[in-house]
């Protein structure tokens, strides 16, 4: 599975890709199977819109606790928000921060890994 993100340009703030627009929440982002032809097409809609987000690119993600999350560590500390508790998303609890906060791996998300490269 795989999920789009970037920083939203006017705050800085990571957002997700879901049905044609960008949320704040990890929880919320639409996913894509690999392959998904819609994965690449999301993309290429966020890397047209220059004057709302900054280098959008698709995460690989992990089963976790039942919900997915990034497999990478990265991507992980991203979504939940700032690390330094008691602020940031993580702060709101539930399942699918639970699934963030105990998913494992560390490993180069091929997106971020493309984004690097600059393919």
């Amino acid at each position: 599975m795989r999920a789009l993100t970037a920083n939203r340009l006017i705050d800085g703030e990571v957002v997700f890709w879901k049905a044609g627009e960008w949320v704040e929440r990890f929880a919320d982002a639409d996913l894509f199977e690999a392959g998904d032809p819609r994965a690449e097409a999301a993309e290429a809609h966020g890397k047209n819109q220059p004057t709302v987000v900054v280098e959008p690119y698709l995460i690989d993600l992990i089963e976790s606790e039942g919900l997915w999350a990034p497999v990478s560590y990265r991507e992980r500390i991203r979504a939940l928000g700032p690390s330094n508790l008691p602020h940031g998303k993580q702060t709101e609890g539930g399942a699918a921060i639970a699934a963030l906060l105990h998913a494992h791996g560390g490993a180069r998300s091929k997106g971020r890994v493309d984004l690097i490269k600059r393919k």
